[in-house]
């Protein structure tokens, strides 16, 4: 059981914490749909809330008001493997230390199985690898009785893609892996010069949600620390240094548009996405639309430079999730016919330009066109704002192999056809990278195979780059 999520810690003394914590969770439900939780701290006990669903279904008021407390995280989670339990709720609780600690967690670890037969977690035995690491951590407590300590002995040993929030019942720490895979930002509630608490988050529209200021990105490699003397970083023994790398589909997808990422608010870089796609695959057409919504900014960018009149062709009901995190097949096929519809008279006997952000196993792009074709469209242009999706990716997105992915067993002339479009064009990895404008270096695994680390897979894949071993020297304390 994989996991991309969403992430959020806070404290601050003189707030109401966990109804903070709801509205930033949230903010990120858009990272998972499945499950949600939150633990609290009052500063001597830490209580735990999870359960399946969305944010707003597992807390009301009458939870919230349960949950006292000036220091807390979230999680909202969805699964990569299609398996969606209570089980794999978050966040993981472990009854160590003077009340235990909680751990949230973004991304997916590539060495579980490895880490799993230290702590004598059986294979497929119902546990995620978020558990495995909670797991490293509670043994080394015999020895450091202290999760800082912990995380330093336990965190140079964990392979793959993992931004981290923990907590103990007095302090809140926060750490991304050092490729920095997956986003995680810190911010600031109150002025600078007397701040009144701070905020960690998956993506910085939740902590505007919440009034707090945007301070800046945990670097890749980093474990902040917060408590009552402010924030503070401490020293990870990471055996190597290594070149970031944000997941690139975090621009392309998966970001709210109002997020900022590299110091760049994504919808920006989106729209440019489209202005280069229209330059590199320009089509003849009376009317460019965007798939909603992700889909919305690339056409807008499209429409810009191809000088083509933008217009809306679907109808979203925004009551209905994303497709993309359903864990079933049919699932995202249901859920496409539910949360789109079609205007009938912008659309009919229109050329259509239609702009979505990517193509991964079809679902969504099958059924648009045959919608825009009953609705009667004459033609209909498929143009993607990111490559074709031909490598599975192991660092926490709902690809766990290549048979899922339509790029990876089919040509763009096979594509088009299974699709029923007239055309299909994507945007070339170059120029997605010049959309975004920024030489600070990206995972592209998933378009190009070129995975920063090594991966678990019988699929024939190439890694490129130097792989950093992140094994930990010497004996891990309590193991």
């Amino acid at each position: 059981m994989k996991e991309a999520c969403g992430v959020f810690g806070i404290y601050a003394p003189e707030r109401r914490v966990a109804n903070l914590t709801f509205d930033g969770l949230f903010a990120l439900q858009h990272r998972g749909q499945e499950s949600a939780g939150m633990a609290v701290s009052d500063g001597d006990t830490v209580m735990v809330v999870k359960d399946m669903g969305l944010v707003a279904t597992v807390f009301d008021e009458r939870t919230l008001s349960a949950l006292q407390g000036h220091l807390a995280i979230g999680h909202t989670r969805y699964s990569t493997h299609g398996a969606s339990e209570w089980a794999g709720a978050q966040p993981v609780y472990r009854p160590v230390g003077r009340a235990g600690f909680a751990l949230g967690h973004n991304g997916n670890l590539t060495n579980t199985a490895e880490l799993a037969e230290k702590v004598g977690m059986l294979p497929g035995s119902v546990c995620t690898d978020s558990d495995v690491v909670a797991e490293l951590l509670a043994r080394s407590f015999p020895e450091t009785e202290d999760l800082a300590r912990a995380l330093q002995a336990v965190l140079p040993i964990v392979e793959g893609a993992f931004s981290f929030v923990l907590m103990n019942s007095q302090r809140l720490f926060g750490v991304r892996d050092p490729y920095g895979f997956r986003p995680l930002c810190l911010g600031r509630l109150g002025p600078a010069e007397a701040p009144e608490g701070w905020v960690l988050a998956s993506e910085s529209p939740a902590l505007s949600v919440i009034g707090a200021t945007f301070v800046r990105e945990v670097a890749p490699g980093e474990l902040v620390v917060i408590d009552a003397d402010g924030v503070h970083s401490l020293a990870v023994p990471w055996l190597k240094e290594v070149a970031p790398r944000l997941c690139i589909f975090e621009f392309a997808y998966i970001a709210r548009p109002d997020s900022r990422l590299h110091g760049k608010e994504v919808h920006a870089t989106r729209c440019r996405m489209g202005e280069l796609l229209a330059q590199q695959a320009p089509a003849e057409a009376d009317l460019v639309m965007g798939v909603p919504e992700s889909g919305v900014p690339a056409a807008e960018g499209f429409a810009r430079a191809s000088g083509i009149p933008y217009g809306q062709g679907l109808v979203k009901n925004r009551y209905i999730g994303r497709t993309f995190i359903a864990p079933e097949q049919k699932d995202r096929a249901d859920a496409v016919r539910r949360k789109l519809n079609t205007l009938t008279e912008t659309i009919a006997g229109k050329r259509l330009v239609v702009v979505d952000d990517s193509i991964v196993r079809g679902t969504t792009q099958r059924s648009v066109v045959r919608m825009l074709r009953e609705a009667g469209a004459t033609e209909v242009h498929l143009r993607i704002s990111s490559p074709p999706w031909r490598w599975p990716c192991f660092y926490g997105i709902d690809t766990p192999s290549c048979d899922e992915l339509l790029a990876a067993n089919h040509t763009i002339a096979e594509i088009t056809e299974i699709l029923g479009a007239d055309s299909l064009a994507y945007i070339s990895v170059e120029n997605l990278k010049a959309a975004i404008g920024d030489d600070g270096g990206f995972c592209d695994a998933c378009f190009t195979g070129d995975y920063p680390t090594a991966v678990p897979t019988s699929t024939p894949v190439r890694v490129t780059r130097p792989r950093v071993a992140m094994a930990h020297q010497g004996a891990l304390p309590g193991v």
